[in-house]
């Protein structure tokens, strides 16, 4: 059985009135706090975790900043990237994903309700757009996630990061949290739904005085290499 399958045949009493309250939330969102926005998400997620026979292992909380106005930036393997990262991480975030993926109702209502944005990384004025935007977001004191990679490598292997992603936290002197996925894309990218184990490790944060002197390329090869050392740590 498809995992997915599984998730939703075991929360089936609970998905339409789970729905109606997603559309409320982003058709509505200025009646309600950006925390509460966020953690209905997180509560969504959390709930996919338990019925889906996801053992999800989390390292280093501590690591996320208190405050917002901080920079997520993670490898990213499959489909369960998100899911993984929203329901661990306390503080509200936003989101920026390929364009592709707004066509998905439920990412799309994500979206509406958490300040999130598409990028199209072919379209090169577009994609500066959107860098622009979370610039100002993250200057409010919004935080960001963003997965430099661009496509999932449903693996334990990494592509290249995008360097351009990095000015978000140049520009802003934000603290930079790497994240790292371990075994992320075996729960939705993989055929079955017998009990899987997926790490995610925070790892301690990168600050200003750290990286200022660095191009958007150097930033991304250092942030890479951190999470890069992890994964080649903790993978078996």
């Amino acid at each position: 059985m498809d995992r997915l399958l599984l998730i939703i045949i075991r929360n089936l009493i609970i998905i339409p009135q789970e729905y109606l309250k997603l559309r409320k939330y982003a058709n509505r969102s200025n009646n309600y706090t950006e925390e509460e926005r966020y953690g209905y998400f997180r509560t969504i997620f959390q709930k996919a975790i338990q019925t889906g026979n996801i053992d999800l292992k989390v390292y280093g909380q501590e690591n996320i900043p208190k405050e917002n106005g901080f920079m997520l930036y993670s490898n990213h393997q499959g489909k369960f990237d998100l899911p993984a990262i929203v329901s661990t991480c306390d503080n509200p975030i936003g989101v920026v994903f390929k364009k592709e993926l707004y066509r998905n109702h439920f990412v799309k209502l994500l979206a509406d309700s958490t300040f999130s944005f598409p990028i199209d990384r072919k379209n090169a004025k577009q994609s500066m757009s959107v860098i622009r935007r979370v610039i100002e977001e993250v200057k409010k004191g919004r935080s960001y996630l963003i997965f430099p990679e661009g496509e999932t490598s449903k693996s334990n292997k990494m592509t290249d990061f995008h360097t351009g992603s990095f000015r978000c936290a140049i520009k802003t002197h934000c603290p930079i949290v790497p994240v790292v996925l371990v075994d992320s894309f075996k729960p939705f990218d993989e055929k079955g739904c017998g009990k899987t184990q997926v790490q995610i490790h925070y790892l301690p944060p990168i600050y200003y005085n750290e990286y200022k002197d660095m191009t958007s390329a150097d930033l991304a090869s250092f942030v890479r290499e951190r999470i890069k050392q992890t994964i080649e740590t903790f993978y078996d």
